[in-house]
């Protein structure tokens, strides 16, 4: 009877010191879910951001005294996908803190859910103003449209002294909306006025009619909000018209494909943007920039930046929480202050909005080139 009673309590001395070991081995990890459009329409972008952030964990792989693993789900750049791996990431995972997405739609779909469970959270990219509202754990490293319609109609109105400006919106999109919104009203409360407002729509082909009511207005400036394709239309278009004024465009119309579809038509266009390599002064960036380099062989562009920037704050929220619990980790988020990130020095506020610098780039001899920075 001894030897069996000895037998039983050494099987179940073995089962609870393996159950021991599993468990301290997994509290020495810290998981942060990334949920990112791997592939679909949106992939190029989702890649570019995985990247930076796997470069950036390279360089940082632990906190408080702990690895940190990065848990990966692809959206494939569609909501539904979205939703289903956010929950996933949440209650199969259990990972501490957030990453995501890429776009507007995608990341407001995963803010959602991350809110409602009370994990922290950190977009990377997504500048709609309603991705933060009325959400407590929801936070970005990125500028606003808001914020970036305000700046170029500073831009225009200061620097350029532009006077009288025109704009040309997307109706199809919240996006472009959104910026001419901002850009119209500050312009306009410095002194500025609107001569020509005009409509058009995502994939639309011909823009005379709008561009002749442009052209009559004699603008000193054109601000055009809207993506690369219709951008790169526009201006041939306007070129073949005649109209040689300043065209400004936001950040997601400054790709390749601009370049390729406007050739020299889109020469001397000017952007908002989140990064520029010229601009890049912390030591963060720095360190970052030749790490980037030297393990992909590339340089790091905005996303890339943008997606390590979401990293760093993160990890910089824990330990200045000095726990793993999500009150506290979001507490630290919202009271970060002059955090050195790569793209520029960032602060959040408890609104969940990043208050930082925008650069202006601007094309030249077929390339994007650093043209300024705008501090708030």
């Amino acid at each position: 009877m001894k030897k069996i009673l000895g037998s039983v309590l050494s099987v179940i001395f073995v089962v609870c010191a393996f159950h021991m070991a599993a468990a301290g081995s997994e509290s020495k990890i810290i998981k942060i879910g990334v949920y990112l459009p791997i592939s679909g329409s949106t992939d190029t972008t989702g890649q570019a951001i995985y990247q930076g952030i796997k470069v950036a964990h390279k360089m940082r792989p632990w906190v408080l005294g702990k690895n940190v693993e990065i848990v990966l789900a692809d959206t494939k750049s569609d909501t539904t996908e979205t939703t289903r791996v956010v929950n996933r990431l949440i209650k199969k995972n259990k990972v501490q803190a957030l990453i995501g997405e890429a776009s507007n739609a995608n990341t407001i779909a995963g803010a959602a859910i991350a809110d409602a469970a009370g994990v922290p959270m950190v977009s990377p990219t997504a500048t709609s103003p309603i991705l933060i509202k009325a959400r407590k754990y929801v936070f970005r490293v990125c500028f606003t449209d808001t914020f970036q319609g305000k700046a170029a109609a500073h831009f225009a109105y200061d620097t350029l002294k532009a006077r009288k400006a025109a704009v040309m919106i997307d109706i199809a999109q919240d996006y472009s909306i959104g910026l001419a919104t901002a850009f119209e009203r500050t312009f306009m409360r410095q002194g500025g006025k609107i001569v020509a407002h005009t409509y058009c729509q995502t994939m639309d082909e011909d823009f005379t009619l709008q561009l002749s009511e442009v052209v009559a207005a004699k603008p000193d400036v054109l601000y055009l909000p809207n993506y690369y394709r219709e951008v790169a239309l526009i201006c041939k278009q306007l070129s073949r018209l005649g109209l040689n004024t300043t065209i400004i465009a936001a950040e997601n119309a400054q790709t390749k494909e601009l370049l390729h579809i406007g050739g020299k038509d889109v020469e001397q266009v000017i952007f908002t943007n989140h990064f520029a390599k010229e601009a890049a002064t912390t030591q963060a960036a720095r360190e970052y920039l030749s790490k980037y380099q030297t393990e992909t062989g590339r340089d790091a562009g905005a996303y890339e930046v943008l997606g390590a920037d979401a990293y760093f704050v993160i990890l910089d929220a824990i330990a200045r929480a000095k726990s793993l619990g999500a009150p506290g980790i979001r507490r630290s988020l919202s009271n970060t202050r002059k955090f050195e990130g790569v793209s520029g020095i960032i602060t959040i506020g408890s609104d969940g909005n990043a208050v930082r610098s925008l650069v202006f780039m601007q094309v030249k001899n077929g390339a994007f080139s650093y043209l300024a920075t705008y501090t708030p």
